[in-house]
């Protein structure tokens, strides 16, 4: 599963640059190209990652990044012609986790990324296809998971949930991204389906309060793997 780059940026060479060499590094770019955009294509999307710009139209950078983290702490890197110091800082006092200044090579942003994402892996992701948190084991390749070496008897769409929302631990994401990410873009069901899975797969997983991941509701938004 390739992920998922926000780009948001209103210079278009840069934007050009930028997605021929996400592309070349198996990366899903989509580009937003002023401050309204980002948040629209954000909302849809649910991005693995986003290079936001400082100095947009409608929206500049800093008022994208403050509304973005009032819900969900997705990897943010600032992109950004400013080279104050005060700038910088400000950039990551609102939540930035990372920082690049124009002129740029692509090759070194694509670099930050892997360096950002590789930061917010978990430490219990053991290969491409297995997970393991705590007492939960989700293997991939073979679609089965088990809890405290127990087998859970998933269906595929259950599984492809827990994976990955396990693949992103303690973020939120939202039904309609869900139902993006899970059953494709072109899927016109009613958003019902994705609270009626996570149901299920609750019931099924017989979370105790003791165990150290959970799967949680954040009304108003959606849900996520929590790991604490």
């Amino acid at each position: 599963m390739s992920r998922t780059v926000l780009i948001v940026e209103d210079n278009k060479s840069i934007v050009d640059i930028l997605t021929t060499y996400l592309l070349q590094a198996s990366f899903s770019p989509v580009v937003a190209t002023d401050g309204n955009d980002g948040l629209e294509k954000f909302n849809r999307y649910n991005p693995d990652i986003i290079l936001l710009d400082i100095m947009m139209p409608k929206k500049d950078g800093y008022e994208v990044l403050k509304e973005i983290r009032r819900t969900l702490n997705v990897p943010i890197i600032m992109i950004t012609a400013k080279t104050e110091e005060a700038d910088r800082i400000m950039g990551l006092d609102y939540g930035a986790d990372d920082y690049i200044v124009k002129p740029f090579s692509p090759k070194e942003v694509v670099a930050r990324i892997n360096a950002v994402l590789r930061r917010i892996q978990p430490s219990n992701v053991r290969s491409e296809n297995v997970i393991v948190v705590d007492n939960l084991k989700i293997d991939l390749e073979e679609y089965k998971v088990e809890v405290n070496n127990t087998p859970i008897n998933l269906s595929k769409k259950e599984i492809d949930i827990l994976w990955f929302l396990a693949s992103n631990p303690n973020r939120t994401f939202s039904r309609d991204s869900l139902l993006d990410k899970i059953w494709g873009i072109d899927y016109f069901g009613d958003m019902r389906t994705v609270d009626t899975h996570i149901k299920r797969l609750r019931a099924k997983l017989n979370i105790k309060s003791d165990y150290k991941w959970s799967l949680e509701t954040i009304w108003g938004v959606g849900y996520k793997f929590e790991v604490k």
